[in-house]
């Protein structure tokens, strides 16, 4: 009776748990949820305990911003938990704000990670989930849930490639008959491209830039190929703390320069996508030259990367409508069909 009683007030949810961002997917509701996942948090001594300040957004302007006695972190480094006590808090406080009905409330999740998350990493995910108030939690891969969220004809006999471009980690994936044929993923994605940003303005114009300057940057003029008419390329002003004098300066950004500080990062992400398509199936790559690469996540919306990677393999690569929200949204249709799905669902005990 009681397992009854929870199934029927708690709203059955899928969470998209993004090194950048994270995305909730309440059945029957659509995606309710996309916050920043940053948690702000303060070090209370006397307790002997991190005090969490504030979640998602509000904690997010606080990044680059904070006294000393106030932290903003990322829990998430590369797709899984790097701060256990502190995700375990953020998944909370997001559950809480998306189910309105009842403290009692107990939802199944299905919670996305990336293919290179060992089992210790997805074990201490399921045992967020689990203190955050979940009945039970299920494990899907993120390229999993972006082909499905893409669209993508999973479940017939042909191959099916999706590049998914996270935060923390860039997964490509071949499928066919609702299984992965061949998946691999990378520690390299939109943070690192930020990173990069970061470095180059620091090593060529001696100017020191936060996170979200940079992410401004990469989203404002940043570009995967260098622009042949240098004299109307995209020009940003940019705003840091100068090297040599400690003092604020202004100074500006070309999109070719941002093309050149991400050129190591691309082409890490083209060979990803070469060496899965070297170790494809004769037959399925066949499919994959007449459907081509669907490319879905945040960092699939760098311009001109899908002409660097049609340009690296000769094949179409193509951005789905909405990228960020592809693989909460293939994991919410998981969701709604739960039995059909359940092959490619773990659980880790």
């Amino acid at each position: 009776m009681y397992n009854w009683l929870m199934k029927f007030f708690s709203a059955d949810m899928a969470i998209d748990l993004g090194t950048a961002n994270t995305l909730i997917y309440v059945k029957g509701r659509g995606i309710v949820l996309n916050e920043p996942s940053v948690v702000a948090v303060a070090e209370n001594r006397l307790m002997g305990r991190k005090e969490i300040l504030a979640v998602g957004m509000e904690a997010k302007q606080m990044l680059g911003r904070t006294p000393g006695t106030i932290t903003a972190v990322r829990p998430l480094r590369d797709g899984v938990i790097a701060d256990f006590e502190v995700a375990e808090e953020m998944i909370k406080y997001f559950i809480r704000k998306v189910h309105h009905r009842s403290p009692l409330t107990a939802p199944l999740i299905i919670i996305c990670v990336p293919s290179c998350a060992t089992q210790v990493e997805r074990r201490a995910i399921q045992e967020a989930a689990d203190a955050a108030g979940a009945r039970k939690v299920y494990i899907v891969e993120e390229s999993t849930a972006a082909a499905i969220g893409a669209g993508l004809p999973v479940e017939k006999p042909r191959g099916s490639m999706v590049l998914d471009i996270g935060g923390g980690t860039t997964e490509v994936a071949i499928m066919s008959l609702g299984g992965i044929v061949y998946s691999n993923a990378v520690r390299t994605a939109g943070d690192q491209m930020d990173l990069d940003i970061i470095e180059f303005v620091r090593k060529n114009k001696n100017l020191l830039i936060g996170e979200n300057t940079a992410e401004e940057i990469k989203k404002t003029i940043g570009t995967a190929i260098s622009p042949k008419d240098k004299a109307n390329e995209l020009t940003m002003k940019v705003k840091g703390r100068d090297l040599l004098s400690g003092t604020p300066r202004e100074t500006i950004i070309t999109e070719s320069q941002i093309a050149s500080a991400l050129s190591q990062t691309v082409t890490k992400i083209v060979d990803t996508v070469r060496h899965a398509l070297e170790l494809t199936p004769p037959d399925l790559s066949a499919d994959i030259a007449d459907l081509g690469i669907a490319m879905t996540g945040g960092g699939s919306l760098l311009r001109g990367l899908d002409a660097a990677i049609r340009a690296a393999t000769g094949l179409p690569a193509f951005l789905v409508d909405n990228p960020l929200a592809c693989v909460a949204r293939g994991s919410g249709k998981m969701l709604s069909s739960l039995d059909k799905n359940k092959h490619i669902l773990q659980t880790m005990y």
